[in-house]
């Protein structure tokens, strides 16, 4: 028999290094590892793991047996690791329910408590057709790319697009009440596109559209944040007025093309704001101008439409600054199609630099201690 056969202890050590695909913390800690065996033979030691999934239809359960068997190989002595998946019970999944919500009560909106130092970003328009997701899902995978920890709720209920320009390619586990959102790219994203029947409309009206957002920032399991990102559906109907009593504190980033037109209805999105007393954090121009192959600019839509927004909803309190310019770019429509964000499908291209520029200013501005607890004491 091998001296160098692991023990249990140290095959449970190794596994605490396993994460969770979706909820993305170690298994150990989630109380995913039903069951360990260590079998010392003459050659080697066999490694036996149980591991409970949340639901017997978990989409990654081939990721999931893979890590732990790369986890577990490279210990001293061992010779195979044989991963047996089973599925938790009710109780299980309460207490795992519990271990998420750290204590919390249920219907509860996180980002909505006193403590949260989680900055949330409604992004915004007043037409459609601007690329306000576009901004949003790039904004996204700029941040994750960056380190930070971010999600995406697509609030556009009816014409949700983030799921195909997030290439997410399987729908949320469901933990009874909890949701746990897919990632893709790093971001965490829930949609009503992932529940809805392929070619199917989503008839809701005011109260179910209330309903379907309270329902993604309660029930939907993102953890601990760094940047929200939410994908407001174009105007001021009543998803932008439902974000605003349920996350007063949520900034606004308004996205608007350079024509008059445009601007002057993304002035009506972001006085919404002014009116609710949410913040605006700035305005994106979107389709700013093409680069013709000699370098010079063609302003395809004109000219001054994000300056414009801006100056309209500064106030002598409160300067609105026109924060990016993104350019018409061939490649950023391409990623969008092919469920990769150009900041990642083609980081040097002029849109990925702007939006990219862009993601690295809103997700380091400091965040405000007001309210907040500093946990001080005077000795």
């Amino acid at each position: 028999m091998p001296d160098a056969a692991p023990t249990e202890t140290a095959v449970r050590d190794a596994l605490a290094g396993v994460l969770d695909p979706e909820i993305r913390r170690p298994l150990t800690e989630l109380g995913m590892i039903d069951a360990v065996h260590v079998d010392r033979g003459d050659d080697g030691a066999q490694v036996a793991v149980t591991v409970l999934l949340t639901t017997s239809a978990c989409p990654l359960r081939g990721t999931l047996t893979e890590s732990v068997r790369a986890a577990v190989l490279p210990l001293p002595g061992v010779v195979d690791v044989d991963v047996t998946l089973g599925v938790m019970d009710a109780d299980q999944r309460a207490a795992l329910r519990l271990t998420l919500r750290g204590g919390r009560p249920e219907r509860t909106i996180p980002f909505a408590q006193k403590g949260s130092l989680t900055r949330v970003i409604a992004v915004a328009s007043g037409k459609g057709g601007v690329g306000k997701s576009t901004v949003t899902v790039n904004l996204a995978a700029a941040m994750a790319a960056a380190g930070l920890a971010v999600g995406v709720v697509d609030a556009d209920v009816h014409g949700f697009s983030v799921p195909g320009m997030m290439g997410v390619a399987h729908p949320p586990v469901t933990l009874d009440d909890m949701i746990i959102p897919p990632v893709a790219h790093g971001v965490k994203v829930v949609s009503m596109g992932m529940f809805a029947p392929a070619g199917q409309p989503v008839l809701h009206r005011g109260p179910l559209l209330h309903r379907a957002l309270e329902q993604f920032l309660t029930d939907v399991h993102f953890g601990d944040l760094d940047v929200l990102l939410l994908d407001l559906p174009p105007g001021t109907g009543d998803i932008p007025i439902s974000l605003a009593q349920m996350l007063p504190g949520a900034g606004l980033l308004v996205v608007t093309t350079p024509q008059p037109a445009a601007a002057d209805v993304a002035v009506r999105a972001g006085s919404l704001a002014r009116r609710t007393g949410s913040p605006v954090v700035g305005v994106v121009e979107n389709m700013a101008w093409l680069t013709q192959p000699d370098g010079s600019r063609l302003e395809v839509f004109g000219s001054g439409g994000g300056a414009a927004v801006a100056a309209a909803l500064s106030t002598q309190e409160d300067a609105v600054e026109l924060l990016a310019q993104v350019p018409l770019d061939p490649a950023l429509r391409e990623g969008g199609d092919a469920g990769l964000p150009v900041v990642l499908s083609a980081p040097d291209s002029p849109a990925a630099v702007a939006l990219t520029a862009l993601a690295d200013r809103l997700g380091h501005r400091p965040r405000g201690l007001s309210g907040r607890s500093l946990r001080l004491s005077v000795g």
